[in-house]
């Protein structure tokens, strides 16, 4: 299927590594312009150039989505250099799953208000889009209690409310929002195997609560964004699309 991605700016934050990364290229391969962040000055460069040596517009820059008048910056510089936007992919988590205030703090700066600063400096740009999308990353913590309770799990769910909100607001502008909640993730430099090397037992826990008997992969949670991203999902706003492998029991009405 054609996802009419062909000539549409993306903008993605932590889209050097893990599921980012795996959205930043298929993006790219589906004929997307794209700018691109990171906290590795050194990693955004090696990314970009990877992109524009296959071809592709793309830009990026070393930020942390916590200092907001910095992700504010430059998401209006890239999309000024691309020439506008019209998918946003709010990514980044300070992955917190403490119960002190400290990592109550860094889980709302980074995963909240990270999003929110994300999409509030780049909606000047999506409401001149013909095809204008929203697609921020939640998690299926974000949907039920498991390890991750706490802050992380608590701003998932927080960020499924907001995009559903989002939709709702924006649906007379034309621009579409939703989340993708993907389940446990696994790839190389990735949480779960930090886990698997660590923390075996849990590790093993947390694999035989899924009944296909394996973790999901970045390719299989970049699927789900390109395509809510893209006109082909076109009267799909206010979702949240779970990626999990039947992980979650849970019924979503």
């Amino acid at each position: 299927m054609d996802l009419q991605l062909t000539g549409k700016v993306a903008l993605v934050t932590g889209g050097t590594k893990g599921i980012g990364r795996a959205i930043v290229d298929l993006l790219a391969e589906e004929g997307c312009a794209i700018a691109l962040c990171a906290r590795s000055a050194a990693e955004v460069e090696a990314t970009v150039a990877t992109l524009r040596k296959g071809g592709t517009r793309a830009t990026g820059r070393a930020v942390d989505v916590s200092d907001h008048a910095a992700l504010r910056a430059w998401v209006a510089d890239a999309a000024t250099e691309l020439g506008g936007l019209d998918i946003v992919v709010p990514n980044v988590s300070a992955l917190q799953v403490g119960r002190d205030e400290a990592a109550w703090r860094a889980g709302f700066e980074t995963d909240m208000m990270g999003t929110v600063a994300a999409v509030d400096a780049a909606m000047p740009f999506l409401e001149k889009s013909k095809a204008g999308s929203i697609v921020i990353i939640s998690s299926v913590s974000g949907r039920e209690v498991d390890f991750a309770a706490g802050p992380y799990g608590a701003f998932k769910a927080a960020l499924i409310h907001y995009a559903q909100g989002l939709a709702n607001q924006l649906a007379a502008k034309g621009i579409r929002a939703n989340t993708v909640s993907p389940g446990n993730t696994y790839f190389e430099g990735g949480v779960w195997q930090n886990i698997q090397n660590n923390l075996p037992d849990l590790y093993a826990q947390a694999l035989a609560l899924n009944p296909t008997g394996r973790m999901g992969t970045p390719q299989e949670m970049a699927n789900a964004v390109a395509f809510l991203a893209s006109p082909r999902a076109s009267f799909i706003t206010g979702t949240n699309l779970v990626v999990d492998g039947a992980l979650t029991r849970g019924v979503q009405f």
